[in-house]
This record gives structure tokens, sequence and C-alpha cells, in this order.
């Protein structure tokens, strides 16, 4: 990546100090914590969205939609939208994870890309997603704080992979079609960057990465980020294994995947959702033999089932984890998909008093 300066130096050297020291817990799943609410259209609309639209009459960037015609749209299910409409909901699932034990919470912005927000028309509410969503995981990080400093907690701006794939054609009756470019995911990964970065974010995380050229264009657009400010942030790298065919969407090997992103120097790299912890084991294997850098996993609680819900226990999971942590094999750890923050509590008591993996020798300087 670069070497400027960080941005937030002393938050930055406690979350080094904290990696050398213990294995860090990574929070659970955002989406499954608000599914639980059963919100309908108003309840994801709420105040401010009510009726539609909330006065102002923008335009998206490039004057394709009204910003009427995005308020008119179906909202439900833009769980993103939540940190604008129903702030304390957002608020309560950082403050659950955090008593649960967890040292780094996500931020509410997996699909706040102009990309993925173009589905509900919303483009220009982009910048507002991602710093209200810094803000948030910050602020809930400071309360915790406030009650055991000894004890930093850190908040992880979340960069999703977007609704679309640079790799691959959507149409399989031509191989050569792509629904977006390079350079539109580059755009829409900076201008998600910028607002996570102003809202106060310690840490960036291109998670969820099933098409590494993707990835590509989001490191490509943090960078670009850092040079506009002349500082930069730590980042984290997390792609996901899709099947148990054990490559990435776009064809990669947990190996082949590492290879194409250490150019980034990342703070970690890793890998979450899709599988479950038992399934996700050999391939955090190989990234902790090859990554000069931390290693991350926070898997699935399980495949889903027929019904799409997950089930295995934070029991089941934790005693998984914590054989990957006695083993070696990871710095962070959390849960993705069909986690909560019992999970959480339970992966936390199994790496507790763990060493974290050592970095090999031949790790690069930050």
């Amino acid at each position: 990546m670069t070497n400027l300066p960080w941005l937030h130096p002393d938050r930055v050297e406690k979350l080094q100090a904290a990696l050398s020291q213990r294995i860090l817990v990574l929070d659970g799943a955002m989406g499954t914590m608000l599914q639980a609410h059963q919100l309908d259209e108003a309840g994801y609309r709420g105040e401010r969205f009510a009726n539609g639209c909330d006065g102002r009459h923008h335009h998206e960037h490039r004057g394709e939609l009204a910003h009427a015609d995005g308020c008119a749209r179906d909202l439900k299910g833009n769980n993103d939208l939540l940190s604008l409409s129903r702030p304390e909901l957002i608020r309560d699932v950082h403050l659950a994870y955090l008593r649960a034990g967890a040292d780094m919470i996500e931020t509410n912005t997996f699909n706040s890309t102009a990309i993925s927000q173009a589905d509900y028309g919303l483009q220009h509410l982009v910048h507002e997603l991602n710093r209200e969503g810094a803000r948030l995981a910050r602020a809930a990080c400071d309360e915790i704080e406030r009650e055991t400093p000894e004890r930093p907690r850190f908040a992880i701006g979340v960069l999703g992979p977007t609704s679309r794939t640079a790799s691959l054609s959507p149409d399989v009756n031509n191989p050569g079609f792509r629904n977006v470019d390079f350079d539109e995911l580059e755009s829409a990964y900076a201008d998600a960057t910028r607002g996570l970065v102003e809202g106060g974010a310690d840490v960036l995380m291109v998670e969820t990465i099933f098409d590494t050229l993707n990835a590509k264009a989001a490191l490509f657009g943090i960078a670009r980020v850092f040079d506009e400010t002349g500082a930069r942030m730590p980042v984290m790298i997390s792609g996901t294994i899709t099947d148990r065919s054990g490559r990435t969407l776009s064809g990669q090997t947990a190996e082949a995947f590492w290879y194409s992103v250490a150019h980034a120097r990342p703070l970690s790299v890793g890998l979450n959702c899709a599988l479950g912890a038992k399934d996700l084991r050999e391939h955090i294997e190989a990234l902790a033999r090859v990554a000069d850098c931390h290693v991350s996993a926070h898997p699935n609680a399980g495949l889903p089932n027929a019904f799409g819900g997950y089930d295995e226990t934070p029991e089941e999971m934790a005693r998984t984890l914590g054989e990957f942590a006695r083993d070696g094999l990871l710095n962070i750890v959390g849960g993705c998909c069909g986690t909560t923050p019992a999970h959480i509590a339970a992966i936390a008591e199994s790496v507790r008093g763990v060493a974290p993996r050592e970095l090999p020798s031949h790790a690069r300087a930050a």
C-alpha cells in the first residue's frame, strides 16, 4: 500500500500492542440481529424516510436517478439504511457484541456503496451511510472503553463486495459481458472509504471477497483516499470460499488469494462467510502457512439449513475455533452469518489466554 503516516497513530499503536498480546475477538452478524426485530417497510424507513423523500431533492451523482424516485422504492431489507433511520438499533447491536467480549466491531456498511445502494435508488446517501456507520461504531467503542479503559476497542470500517463482479459474466449466454468495470468499482469504494474515514473508523476491512478483481479495485480506491488525506489506516482483507471446492467464486484457492492481495501489506488476511468453522479449517491453515501478516477467521454458524437459517450453537462453534487458536492459526476471530452475542461470548471464552499466532520471521514492517 503506501508508507504515509498513520491517521490515528495512538489507536494503531494500541491495536498493534493488543495483537501482540492476545487473539482479538471480532463481532458477529449484524443482519442476524436486525432480522430478529422483524421490521416492516415502516420500520426500515423510520421517521426520516416515513413520507418517501426526506425533504431533499438531490440527484444521483451521474444524474440518472432522481432522489424522489429512490425514496419511492421499497426500502425493506436495506439494513445499512438503519444507521440513518433507526440508529438506536445499530447502537444496541454494537453494544451487545462489545459486552459479549468483542474487541473489534464492524460498521453497518456492508452494502454502503453506490453500486449496492442503486438497488434502492439511494446512491446519494453513500457518504452519509458510511460516515454515520463509522460514528455509531466508534461511539459504542468509546462507551465501553469508559467502563474498561485498560482494554481498547476498535471500530472496523467495512467495505463489502458489492452486488456485482468484475471477473465473471452475469449472463451464461454471453461470457464476455460485464455489468461493472474496474473504474466504477474503484470509484464506488473510494467514495465509501471517504465516509468511513470521516466517521472515525480505526481500521478498514475489505470483506467477503468472492472476486479478487473487486478486492483489487477496493484496495486501489482505499489507496487513492490515503493519498488524498496524506495519511493511512490499517487495512484488513477477508475473502470467502464459496463452497467445498475450496475456491473463491473467481476461482482462487486461499493461498492464491493471499498472493494476489499481499502487495497491499494488510494488517490481516482471512476468510469469512459461506462456510462453517469446520469446513474453513484447511483454508485458514493454508493462509497461516504463507501470510506474513495476521490471520483472521469469522465463519458462519455452520452451513445454512433448508430454511436459510444457521444451526451451529455457540458451544459447537467455540469448540472448533478454540482448536484453531490452540493450534496457532489465529490472530483475530469472530463470527459471520447466523452468529449472535452468545456465539461471540463463547468464542471469546474459548480463546481467552491462548497465545496468538506468531508472525513468521520474514513478516514485513508496518
